[in-house]
């Protein structure tokens, strides 16, 4: 188990994840897009793994799964940081681009490709799924 650390682009919001990811994915869902303007790689982990220092704000709304997304970020600097899906309340999606060390995680798979532009660079070699995958195991990868 390794400990990983992470913050917004302000620095207004710390937090540490205190167990390894179940699974690390490039999400090419629109929303996702339209948060990044491009594919997100997103880390799984259970949420009692997760601590947050620092107030955090919040939008919810519909995914195309069909889940209510509570999407989380630093009211100050807008840096989006943590997902939460209905659909899987147990877990917490971290954005591994805010990680301190975000080479420290590898993505496995590419999920929503049928929404990917006609340029996005997808990975071959990761396995792929058109839409939304069954949820992961609860064991890290």
């Amino acid at each position: 188990m390794t400990i990983r650390k992470g913050a917004c682009l302000c620095g207004a919001v710390h937090y540490t994840l205190a167990l390894d990811p179940i699974a690390v994915r490039v999400c090419w869902c629109r929303d996702c897009q339209r948060l990044a303007a491009n594919g997100t790689v997103n880390m799984i982990v259970p949420v009692d793994a997760l601590e947050v220092r620092g107030t955090l704000a919040e939008f919810v709304s519909q995914a195309d799964s069909g889940n209510t997304m509570r999407r989380r970020f630093c009211p100050q600097c807008g840096t989006h940081l943590f997902s939460h899906s209905s659909g899987r309340p147990q877990f917490v999606v971290v954005r591994v681009g805010t990680l301190d060390e975000p080479s420290s995680v590898h993505p496995t798979t590419n999920i929503w490709t049928r929404s990917a532009p006609a340029w996005a660079c997808l990975d071959t070699q990761l396995d792929a799924f058109a839409t939304q995958p069954p949820p992961p195991a609860a064991t890290p990868t």
